[in-house]
């Protein structure tokens, strides 16, 4: 089986990866996309109605679909920054802490913005506050919770700063007019599942606001991402976005993204998130049991996910590197892809979340004739 121009389709046993195309649409939302498409609509008006439905839908206070996380990220750091996308640029910097130090830090350098590195310590986080930076961007996931704070001491420690800033100015001066508190923004993009990540960021923990991936675990567009939180946030996300001529002009959404992200929201929240963890954990299972026999080989069980997902995927530790396995596998019919990330390069890793009725059993076999002795 081919896709139009000859590109092979692929068994994805990796992840949610972008260069995978992310997840796969379910029929709603598929549907959606194409009845959007055949209709011509108010975009800011259409805009509006369905960010007022996810933010129902996600128990927060307001919602903005952006055109990926990574465009969330820039325009969530925007609006920390300024209201006026006229003042750009302007010396600002963001609070990260040095262990979640990674490729998105360019969605924040993008707008000239600086990177205040800090460790796991809150002594260091409270002397960046006193620096005044625009927000704290916090990087959530279990690949980046070593040497940093949890993101709950996080907010209690800005929380406690800003009432003791507050105590601290008198009524009615020029500093009381201007002072704010610095906003918490988390980037959550692949942490769904579980579902809850709309909202335990932002309702339960306090953050300002929390930035997921539309094409990921909510199966929604690729081209899609989502930022929900405080109002006044979104207020400034929109103003800074398309169609307005300002910094995000050029991270425009279309309906088509806008319709299919609400759907796929939709859809996630209706799905049974406890059976598909469990048949997650089957496949997994499957892997190990049909795996484990082969000489050389070690199969074990990972968990969490590479993203630090609640739920397992199968490592295998072979007998040479992995360079070899990996492009066999990729070479056969059809193509499989694997991941490694965060493994030694004798390690591969087989993710359950992005596999397809039938598709485990392909993979298992592959392996089985690439890693038997002939």
């Amino acid at each position: 089986m081919s896709t139009p121009l000859g590109v092979r389709p692929v068994i994805n046993a990796n992840a949610t990866v972008t260069v995978l195309g992310g997840s796969l649409m379910p029929p709603p939302v598929v549907q959606a996309m194409a009845d959007a498409a055949t209709r011509f609509v108010d975009l800011p008006e259409l805009h509006l109605r369905v960010d007022g439905r996810l933010a129902e839908l996600t128990h927060n206070e307001a919602a903005y679909v952006t055109s990926g996380a990574a465009a969330a990220i820039t325009l969530s750091i925007a609006s920390c920054i300024t209201a006026d996308s006229q003042a750009f640029p302007m010396p600002a910097e963001i609070v990260m802490f040095a262990s979640q130090r990674n490729g998105y830090d360019y969605s924040a350098r993008f707008l000239g913005a600086t990177v205040h590195e800090i460790g796991p310590s809150v002594e260091e986080l409270r002397a960046a506050l006193i620096r005044r930076p625009a927000c704290v961007l916090w990087m959530a996931g279990a690949h980046y919770a070593a040497d940093a704070l949890p993101i709950e001491e996080v907010v209690r420690v800005v929380r406690e700063s800003e009432a003791r800033a507050d105590s601290e100015v008198s009524p009615g001066s020029a500093r009381a007019a201007t002072a704010r508190g610095v906003p918490v923004l988390v980037d959550a993009a692949a942490q769904i599942p579980p579902v809850s990540s709309l909202w335990r960021f932002t309702r339960d923990i306090g953050a300002d606001a929390v930035i997921v991936s539309g094409g990921k675990g909510l199966r929604g567009p690729q081209a899609s991402g989502l930022v929900l939180g405080k109002r006044w946030l979104i207020d400034r996300i929109r103003a800074h976005s398309s169609p307005n001529h300002e910094i995000g002009r050029g991270m425009k959404v279309g309906k088509e993204e806008l319709l299919g992200l609400l759907a796929a929201v939709e859809w996630t929240l209706q799905q049974d998130e406890e059976e598909l963890l469990a048949s997650y954990e089957r496949i997994v299972d499957q892997w190990i049991e049909g795996l484990r026999e082969i000489p050389g080989v070690v199969v074990e069980r990972g968990y969490p996910s590479e993203a630090g997902q609640p739920h397992s995927r199968a490592v295998l530790r072979l007998p040479g590197t992995r360079d070899e396995v990996i492009k066999q596998l990729w070479d056969s019919n059809p193509r499989i892809a694997v991941g490694t990330f965060g493994l030694p390069d004798d390690a591969i890793a087989l993710n359950p979340q992005t596999l397809q009725p039938g598709e485990p059993e392909l993979v298992l076999q592959a392996l089985h004739t690439i890693l038997t002795p002939h």
